[in-house]
């Protein structure tokens, strides 16, 4: 039997920062294919000391013959976080808006009343969404069908994928934070704790809570209610994380203000295997179930019946949480799915990526810089130049899963990672753009809907090491393009 859930979750991501801007005015500045960039987009990057060879744009109206504007185009450059476009569009295409992942539960061995003389094999198939509620909610129907003692081991076939080997902390040697979590075929909750800390001021008293609670995690806390202003409340914490023959042991130490009322923090601490043991240990003891064995990889085996599979969301569901939110995690899932159930052969990088080039040759849209690591943006390596990115808006634009991408991108002053930004602006409510975010790159690409009711693909590069400071540079260019970017008669 399947079951489809939908619980619910808490989304990792950051919020982007606040942008004012001024009404619409009268004037319109024009740019032409290859010429300068608009002189307030100029002036902008030039107060953020962004040279213009570190800037890529391009501007096309869906269904026009050439662009508006395209300023470096040609250039491969880091994408950021609006590599997630690729991925998601790719997989739209490819695997259909109503594709789902499935996450089998088998017994392998002899089941007797409530026992089973064997194994349960769980089987993941890359679920980006396999969160702590479905995942419970697995288990009940488990021990609903009677199954209660295990007297076996918990066997993790995690074959889906290739075995990834990642080092967490090779990418900005933070190993503990979720968005360096890397993929896996039995992906749980993100593999993250989350700690919540409650301050109860009348018993000047912190209470740290860890959710889940794997087995093999310590906890150890000495926090301290503290006065003032919340502010950078995890600076002032002393935070260990410890790993101890197999487990983990976390501390906190230092005040917290009470000013911060409940806050949380996400950490992921332990590898993939040993975190769904940890949990389901936890969640299967909590319903009363026994697990006697400990855990280990392996796959059904030919007598093995299937006890139950739960589904996760539909893909179109998911991809708005991939590009709504930029989650890197759920974006890596989703991009060695590609290879996995194109090619029916474990997920890997290369091979996901010479799917999506495959896919890109059938429109035909050649695009020789293309480099993908792991079509999340959370990368040193990927490239795609802004032409290139902009003629895939406007294939998509013409896609029958336009609506549901489109759909995906968060709204200016809306939603997602663009919530709080350009409000109270004239573009508010007029953009679906995906940004995208690190030390030397700030991006942006996706649909501006002008004032006069044209549509246009844009893409915005920043390379640079003063990339932080280009934002404005960056609302400046969105609402160039608002107000009626056009080519000089």
């Amino acid at each position: 039997m399947a079951a489809r859930c939908s619980t619910p979750f808490a989304l990792l991501h950051a919020l982007a920062v606040l942008s004012l801007g001024p009404a619409f005015p009268g004037n319109v500045e024009a740019a032409s294919v290859g010429a300068a960039l608009p002189p307030k987009v100029a002036a902008s990057l030039a107060a953020a000391g962004i040279p213009l060879n570190g800037v890529a744009a391009f501007v096309q109206e869906v269904g026009a013959p050439k662009p508006l504007l395209a300023f470096n185009a040609a250039q491969a450059m880091n994408p950021a976080s609006t590599m997630k476009l690729v991925t998601t569009y790719a997989a739209l295409e490819l695997l259909g808006p109503t594709f789902v992942w499935r996450t089998e539960a088998y017994a392998d061995g002899n089941l007797s009343a409530d026992t089973l003389e064997g194994d349960l094999v769980l089987r993941g198939t890359g679920d980006p969404k396999l969160t702590i509620e479905n995942f419970w909610l697995l288990l009940r129907a488990l021990r609903a069908r009677g199954l209660r003692e295990i007297r076996g081991d918990l066997v993790l076939d995690r074959a889906y994928f290739e075995p990834i080997g990642d080092e967490p902390a090779r990418f900005d040697g933070e190993p503990f934070r979720p968005y360096n979590v890397s993929p896996d075929a039995l992906l749980l909750n993100f593999k993250t704790v989350r700690f919540t800390f409650s301050p109860d001021p009348d018993r000047q008293s912190v209470r740290v809570v860890a959710e889940p609670r794997p087995v093999q995690l310590e906890l150890a806390q000495s926090v301290r209610l503290a006065e003032g202003p919340c502010g950078d409340w995890r600076g002032r914490l002393k935070a260990d994380f410890l790993p101890i023959n197999g487990a983990v042991r976390v501390s906190f130490s230092g005040p917290y203000p009470a000013s911060c009322g409940e806050q949380s923090w996400n950490v992921a601490l332990l590898p993939h295997d040993a975190y769904v043991y940890g949990v389901f240990r936890q969640l299967w003891e909590e319903m009363g179930g026994a697990l006697k064995g400990g855990f280990r990889e392996g796959t059904p085996g030919p007598s093995a019946r299937l006890l139950y599979a739960i589904e996760s969301p539909q893909l179109a569901e998911v991809v708005r949480d991939i590009n709504k939110f930029s989650n890197n995690v759920m974006a890596r899932q989703l991009f060695l799915t590609l290879s996995a159930e194109v090619l029916k052969l474990p997920g890997n990088a290369a091979r996901s990526s010479g799917v999506i080039r495959s896919w890109l040759a059938q429109k035909p849209l050649v695009f020789p810089e293309l480099a993908m690591e792991n079509g999340s943006g959370l990368s040193r390596r990927e490239r795609i130049s802004a032409e290139h990115l902009g003629k895939l808006l406007l294939a998509a634009w013409h896609s029958a899963v336009m609506p549901e991408f489109i759909a995906s991108m968060p709204l200016a002053a809306n939603d997602g990672t663009m919530r709080r930004r350009l409000n109270l602006d004239s573009v508010a409510g007029h953009v679906h753009v995906k940004t995208g975010t690190l030390a030397d790159a700030r991006t942006a690409a996706g649909y501006v809907l002008d004032f006069t009711g044209r549509r246009l693909a844009i893409v915005f590069f920043i390379n640079h090491a003063n990339a932080a400071a280009g934002e404005v540079a960056q609302d400046a260019f969105l609402r160039w393009v608002f107000e009626g970017a056009r080519a000089p008669q």
